[in-house]
């Protein structure tokens, strides 16, 4: 990827800036004079670029980064062109970021602020004499203990405060409260006899005062100590900006996020001085370079605004509108061969610089693309581009690649299936469909009854639904045919009771295709518990986890607290999608239990938390990937319990899906390896092997039997009773009265 250099108004063919691109590069950011860029690359270096000779120099290489975003963050240049600012992760790997200054003339780099925190997002004071950035200083977890039924860990919200450097010594803060040494400036009041200002001749009017260049002059000595508090109270900040003589944040809702403001306050010290909110559900904005404009997305809408702006103003319609930029009849004329030959370069140029190995896995990866680009002149759609994308990603053999999404539009009659979360059978003897099952579901959630197992419909097995909305059953050639576009509306269903012979009407509410296959997915998790707690004696407790996202956290908590003081238990991780939450389940499972509280009435309970005191093992087979293997290598190896079922997926070379095309599609790649601390690497291409093989057979399955259930409660039932699990007993209360001695 080279830099380029063209018109503001899109005229002339522009200018080659680079000729030495060989990787990925990223924000080329100009300096205030025009004399130079800074830019860095996925190789985790960071270039400035003389643009009048266009020789460059790297001047920072960043031990590590992360592996969707660019290594040195918040990039940016003081007034005077002569400072570079960024944020870089410190070098012992804590993965906290430091402020680093770097000076154009002399090459020299000082660090800002320490590395004991999180500190980004540095915006220059416009008179050179300040620097501004963020740092999550104000850690106050705002859960404050341990305690509680749901295995409560500390959580830090609103942590993040906005703090200003002086950059030469014995500077007094903007924000700092006039005093008896300190007064704020008077105001100049006309000397007696002058003019009125309208009065003045326009000569003297005409000429403007001329600024005095900025100089930007920074005592490095002790530079990180003179830090002083922005009056802002804790929230969670980010895009930290200098907008005329405001500095300008989003403030960041963690519950709702669609809520982000953009909040300014003045620099000043008056002691009414609050932050003023110029718009709310703003998802990012930008100051133009003379610091006069701000350009602010809120939602999916543009606006230019002034940078002074204020939020009461901008709640005028008229304003606001006067403002907003008229994207409605942007047109754009494309050549779709073109397009999808750029989408093909690109995907290969991205996983190019995007895959953990350099060397490709050994595949000459110049020839992948000579070989798959003649078969992008007969793509036709961009689903065609896809199984090009997809046969040219797959000869690196990693598992860890979806190619998906991008520029599909969707016909316009495209029409949406409901359904009833039930199976029914075809059956004219009936006049309408059997309804042979209805999908179960846990009691204690009502959210996810079947919609005919809903109150006030009652239907039940056996019972013949014979019209919906008026139209017989048996006139179509499927029921989806009746429920086209009905997914959460109501439906009124004719329904003739089992054994009977009179109808009755009800108002059912359809479902989603998803939504039914969801409902399918918790009566098969269902069972499965039932099943547990019936062959055990409820001795041993049960949790599925469908993936490893933030659902299914969610769902582990629901799941593992009311079983965790049984004496086994059975984590199922069969057909696991994925995710990144394996360490947070690993932490609570390898929980031991070291002491013991005993109150004055009851049964003893101990300290770590919910830690599981019995044995346990992992349910896997050849539907278990990605994270969910994870897990199950983490669980075996941290010699928490045995893995039964077959060997898993084998795609363990880790993803973050940021490597998106144009049109927002993705030919996904490889980005971090995994390999244990044995140096080998780990599961990919191969899997996890259970240390107990046991296959669920087709007709075992088909008639419901579960045959690596069964081996992991039998296997367990085994150890409690060659182990059992007992709770230690209390001892003799101490006697501590005093003795005579006579």
């Amino acid at each position: 990827m080279e830099l380029w250099k063209t018109a503001a108004n899109g005229t002339g063919a522009g200018e080659r800036l680079t000729t030495d691109g060989h990787v990925l590069r990223w924000e080329a950011i100009p300096s205030p004079d025009g004399k130079w860029a800074v830019h860095q690359d996925k190789d985790c270096q960071l270039w400035l670029l003389n643009l009048a000779d266009k020789t460059q120099k790297r001047i920072a290489v960043a031990s590590t980064s992360g592996n969707s975003s660019p290594a040195f963050e918040n990039v940016n240049w003081s007034p005077d062109s002569r400072w570079i600012a960024y944020g870089v992760e410190s070098p012992g790997g804590d993965q906290l970021s430091q402020v680093q200054l770097y000076n154009v003339g002399t090459g020299a780099t000082a660090p800002l602020t320490t590395d004991r925190y999180q500190n980004g997002w540095t915006a220059w004071s416009a008179d050179g004499k300040w620097i501004y950035f963020i740092s999550d200083r104000s850690l106050k977890t705002q859960v404050p203990a341990p305690w509680g039924v749901r295995q409560p860990d500390p959580y830090f919200d609103r942590s993040d405060k906005i703090y200003l450097v002086a950059l030469k010594k014995g500077q007094r803060s903007p924000f700092e409260p006039a005093d008896e040494l300190h007064p704020d400036k008077a105001e100049e009041t006309p000397k007696e006899g002058a003019k009125p200002a309208g009065e003045q001749k326009t000569a003297d009017t005409a000429k403007p005062a001329e600024k005095k260049p900025v100089s930007v002059d920074i005592d490095v000595d002790g530079l990180s100590a003179r830090l002083q508090e922005v009056p802002v109270p804790p929230r969670n900040y980010s895009d930290l900006a200098m907008a005329a003589e405001r500095l300008c944040w989003l403030n960041h809702n963690s519950a709702e996020p669609q809520k982000t403001a953009l909040e300014c306050l003045d620099i000043n010290n008056k002691p009414d001085n609050k932050p003023d909110t110029v718009m709310d559900e703003v998802r990012g904005f930008e100051v133009s370079q003379d610091g006069k404009k701000m350009m602010i997305r809120k939602q999916d809408d543009i606006y230019v605004v002034a940078a002074n702006a204020k939020g009461s103003a901008l709640k005028d319609p008229k304003a606001l509108t006067e403002s907003q930029v008229d994207l409605k009849s942007w047109t754009f004329a494309v050549i779709p061969n073109d397009e999808f030959h750029e989408a093909f370069a690109d995907a290969w140029r991205l996983h190019r610089d995007y895959f953990y190995d350099r060397n490709m896995h050994g595949v000459d990866w110049k020839a992948m693309r000579v070989k798959y680009a003649p078969l992008v002149d007969r793509v036709r759609d961009r689903e065609e581009l896809s199984d090009v994308l997809a046969e040219m990603v797959a000869e690196l053999s990693t598992l860890h690649t979806f190619v998906r999404g991008g520029d599909i539009r969707p016909p316009a009659d495209q029409v949406q299936i409901a359904a009833l979360g039930a199976r029914l059978v075809r059956d004219k003897a009936a006049e309408g469909y059997v309804v042979e099952h209805i999908y179960q579901s846990d009691p204690d959630r009502p959210d996810r009854l079947s919609p005919l197992a809903r109150p006030g419909v009652d239907i039940a097995e056996g019972d013949a639904l014979l019209s919906i909305n008026g139209r017989s059953l048996l006139s179509a050639t499927d029921p989806g045919e009746l429920l086209r576009n009905l997914a959460g509306k109501q439906a009124l269903v004719r329904v003739k009771p089992k054994g009977k012979t009179e109808t009755r009407d009800v108002i059912v509410k359809p479902v989603s295709l998803q939504q039914e296959n969801d409902l399918r997915y918790h009566e098969w998790e269902y069972q499965r518990r039932l099943m547990v707690d019936k062959a055990s004696d409820n001795k041993i407790g049960y949790v599925h986890l469908r993936a490893m996202g933030g659902n299914d956290i969610n769902q582990w908590i629901e799941q593992y607290i009311p079983i965790f003081t049984r004496d086994g238990l059975i984590v199922d991780v069969r057909h696991n999608g994925g995710g990144n939450i394996d360490s947070w389940i690993l932490d609570r499972l390898m929980r031991k239990a070291w002491m013991y509280w005993q109150p004055r009435v009851g049964a003893p309970s101990w300290n770590m938390q919910q830690a599981f005191r019995g044995h346990m093992v992992v349910l896997c087979d050849q539907a278990t990937g990605s994270d969910g293997e994870a897990f199950t290598e983490g669980f075996r190896r941290l010699g928490l319990g045995k893995a039964i079922g077959m060997r898993t997926w084998g795609g363990e070379i880790w993803l973050s899906s940021s490597n998106v095309l144009a049109d927002q599609g993705i030919a996904s790649t490889g980005e971090l390896g995994v390999f244990g601390p044995e140096g080998k690497w780990l599961i990919e291409g191969h899997g996890v092997d259970p240390d107990m093989v046991v296959d669920n057979l087709p007709h075992g399955t088909f008639v419901g039997k579960d045959a690596q259930l069964e081996a992991a409660i039998q296997y367990l039932k085994d150890l409690i009773r060659e182990k059992p699990v007992q709770k230690p007993a209390p001892p003799a209360y101490p006697d501590k009265a005093l003795k005579s001695s006579r």
